[in-house]
């Protein structure tokens, strides 16, 4: 009988994600394993399209931003003098990491430089933007009570060998 996927499963899957314009924006072709119905996973649009999908089973979603990477946020970017930004990120796709007064992190992307200014966005790329997921089930196995009980594949092994208490 041929396994398929369910609550409790663990999948691996290999994906391509493309824009509205059908490029390529990523591609991952080494399986990545997530807990079906776990703490941790695809999006939820993803998960419930691969429900009861069997091993070399594709699927192809569609997500808007809502459901997806998110609608832009203006409030996300700012420009600055670059006099005022360290030289290694006065360069177009450098990644800098800050903190708010929370202590939250937002990671920011140089997305423009010219030769007086530099603008930093913290938006997913994909924010705003409907992006279509190619997903292929390539294994589907039991995932082990640790992984049941940690809510995600992987974790609750280690988590118990290191003595952490897990959720």
């Amino acid at each position: 009988m041929t396994e398929t996927i369910s609550k409790g499963k663990v999948v691996s899957i290999t994906y391509t994600i493309r824009d509205e314009q059908d490029d390529i924006k990523e591609a991952v072709e080494v399986p990545v394993d997530y807990l079906h119905g776990g703490n941790t996973g695809p999006f939820p649009k993803i998960e419930a399209a691969l429900e009861g999908k069997a091993v070399g089973d594709v699927v192809s979603v569609a997500l808007e931003p809502k459901e997806g990477f998110g609608e832009r946020d203006p409030n996300l970017g700012f420009t600055d003098r670059i006099e005022n930004v360290p030289p290694e990120f006065r360069q177009v796709g450098a990644e800098a990491e800050f903190y708010n007064e929370a202590g939250e992190t937002i990671k920011m992307r140089v997305v423009h430089v010219d030769s007086g200014t530099v603008t930093l966005d913290g938006n997913h790329p994909f924010a705003g933007k409907t992006m279509t997921f190619r997903v292929e089930v390539r294994a589907i196995r039991p995932a082990s009570p640790e992984e049941l009980r940690a809510g995600e594949v992987g974790l609750g092994a280690a988590a118990m060998e290191q003595g952490l208490k897990v959720h």
